[in-house]
């Protein structure tokens, strides 16, 4: 028998309904935004790109210098039985792994074992019919975190940047904002990458710009690479996006989204590209095995 499809959290090794799963008040992810997270997809019963999140998850809690207190492959174990158990086919999992309980100070060696969190759930973006017509952005007056302060490589639970850039968002009657780096250039979005089209060539920015090393990123162009649509990445300005003949962005939770007006200007016709249409196409069919 099929279980009941239900929200399903797992707590170190625990597993808790919605309405019983905590964690400390004392915990460094809460007290300071000290920790990493996932967001990762399911279809169809199989968790998309595990090993790519994964890794990316362990090297994110690397380079803050936290040790995850289980292997990859045990941590993979975890995410499938939650899938199971959840009896979802199509959801999304947030994999949160905190610094742990320590005390009211911020030093990270008084919080000895991090917390892992597995979530499987539900998740909406956007709007179904934006993926139809597009949807309107803004350039954040935000300047995306400097490399040197919070690395934007690190996928963290300090997501304040982002969250400040969406306000003006939210304030603008729109879904999302871009974020430009220290030096005026495009870095990404709040919450995904951004991709543009000029003659047929997708353009991107660059991990050098200030950006997150996104997992829909990284398949957007492999996929394009595949079927020949060229792909390159470089240095973006507003104008550059201005008069870009398509706009889209991609992430996990957005997949691939089309962008047809930005700051009060159109983007090509108004409408999703030929490309942007494309490259949406191959997406998903792969993401379901297709």
């Amino acid at each position: 028998m099929q279980p009941q499809a239900s929200p399903t959290i797992w707590i170190d090794g625990e597993f808790r309904t919605k309405e019983t799963a905590t964690v400390s008040v004392y915990d460094h992810g809460f007290l300071y935004g000290d920790g990493v997270f996932e967001g990762i997809r399911v279809y169809s019963g199989r968790v998309f790109e595990s090993h790519a999140h994964l890794v990316r998850l362990y090297e994110s809690a690397k380079s803050i210098r936290m040790t995850i207190p289980m292997s990859l492959a045990e941590l993979s174990d975890v995410l499938e039985a939650c899938v199971k158990k959840s009896g979802m086919t199509d959801s999304y999992i947030r994999l949160v792994v905190s610094r742990g309980p320590g005390d009211l100070g911020i030093d990270p060696r008084k919080s000895p074992r991090p917390c892992v969190i597995v979530i499987v759930d539900k998740i909406n973006v956007y709007p179904a019919e934006v993926y139809q017509t597009g949807m309107a952005i803004i350039t954040s007056s935000v300047t995306r975190n400097h490399s040197n302060a919070c690395p934007p490589r690190v996928k963290s639970l300090n997501y304040l940047n982002n969250v400040l850039a969406k306000i003006e968002a939210n304030d603008a009657g729109v879904y999302e904002a871009i974020m430009l780096n220290s030096q005026g250039n495009v870095a990404e979005c709040t919450a995904d990458n951004i991709f543009i089209v000029r003659s047929g060539e997708i353009q991107t920015p660059g991990t050098s710009e200030g950006i997150l090393e996104g997992v829909t990123r990284r398949v957007v162009m492999e996929l394009a690479k595949q079927h020949s649509i060229p792909l390159v990445e470089k240095v973006l300005q507003r104008h550059d996006v201005y008069i870009a003949d398509e706009v889209f962005l991609t992430g996990t939770g957005a997949e691939v989204v089309p962008v047809t007006k930005i700051d009060g200007r159109v983007i090509g016709d108004g409408t999703p590209g030929p490309v942007t249409k494309k490259i949406s196409e191959v997406y998903m069919k792969f993401a379901r095995g297709g």
